[in-house]
């Protein structure tokens, strides 16, 4: 059954956690974490969200807190680092956090920066990992299908895993998978899955040949296994900026999939300068471990979010709660 609101409140603690390089805009990640029957969960959409997609990712926490969760089938996952739009000269730096990784999600198309940008970035990164390393852009949906088929073209020479959102609507993602299949670079879908009405509308259209989950923002970890299962395709799970606790929501998605293809975008604990649990989910050797996380009294209280946004965050609790 779901819990009252009263369960969660009782149990609600709100954290502003700042980030070691500026990340989607982002500055100090705020979440809300709740402790359940099988332990700590997470409710963290971005504060720009809307309370009915919100009202998802409450579901999501509640499932991770309150339900029982599928079989698992592996204990570790490994995980890609993830380069912010930094320049090429904070590359390094910004790997150097993700020991043991040998693949990395770049963000490209940030709003105010350059193609040329873009290129410089994804080329440090290829020099840093080395030939063997993997390399996956993401561009939030931010490029037309033409400025998307010209700068997939840009940096195809260094040797793309896949492109993940290149252009906002299934169509235009149809249209650019088309478009760059003689470069032999597959196209991935994360938006267009996880805040559509339909989320299988993307591979009933052939949109992409790989789909980015998340399990907060797709209401938990049992409702993304269905969208897995009945998509068909290849799978990458991914974080949403989450703390450890969030993390291990989506560990616990990917070790329920049978068929992991993909490292996974589960190693963003190291974006975090600090986090909620004396032992976080930092990647080690590339991998994290699949685990509950046990919150620490100490940083809840040290990243305690002002009066105010603990307001905020409890007042949209309420409203979340009230459409699920």
């Amino acid at each position: 059954m779901r819990p009252s609101l009263q369960e969660l409140v009782n149990t609600a603690r709100v954290v502003s956690l700042p980030m070691t390089t500026r990340f989607r805009g982002v500055e100090a990640r705020e979440a809300l974490l709740m402790r359940g029957p099988l332990g700590w969960t997470e409710f963290s959409p971005f504060t720009e969200y809307e309370d009915a997609e919100a009202s998802v990712w409450l579901a999501g926490a509640i499932d991770f807190g309150w339900v029982k969760q599928p079989r698992l089938f592996r204990d570790t996952i490994r995980v890609n680092a993830t380069v912010p739009a930094v320049t090429a000269a904070e590359v390094s730096r910004v790997l150097e956090a993700f020991p043991g990784c040998r693949t990395a999600k770049v963000k490209v198309a940030e709003p105010g920066q350059t193609l040329a940008e873009d290129v410089a970035r994804v080329e440090a990164v290829r020099r840093f990992l080395g030939p063997e390393g993997r390399i996956r852009l993401d561009a939030n949906g931010a490029w037309t299908v033409d400025e998307a088929e010209h700068a997939i073209h840009a940096m195809a020479a260094c040797d793309l895993e896949y492109v993940e959102q290149p252009c906002s609507s299934v169509d235009e993602l149809a249209e650019i998978r088309k478009r760059v299949t003689y470069m032999d670079i597959p196209i991935a879908a994360d938006e267009s899955v996880r805040k559509a009405a339909d989320p299988l509308a993307v591979a009933r259209a052939g949109a992409a040949n790989i789909l980015v989950l998340k399990a907060q923002p797709l209401g938990g970890v049992a409702a993304a296994l269905r969208i897995v299962s009945d998509a068909g395709l290849l799978t990458v799970i991914s974080s949403a900026l989450d703390t450890s606790v969030g993390i291990s929501m989506g560990a616990h998605l990917a070790a329920a999939i049978p068929d992991l293809a993909f490292d996974c975008g589960l190693g963003t604990a190291a974006l975090l300068a600090s986090d909620v649990t004396e032992q976080p989910l930092l990647p080690v050797n590339g991998a994290i471990p699949v685990r509950r996380v046990e919150v620490s009294e100490r940083l809840l209280e040290q990243n305690a979010a002002s009066a105010e946004r603990t307001q905020w965050w409890l007042t949209r609790l309420t409203r979340c709660h009230a459409l699920l």
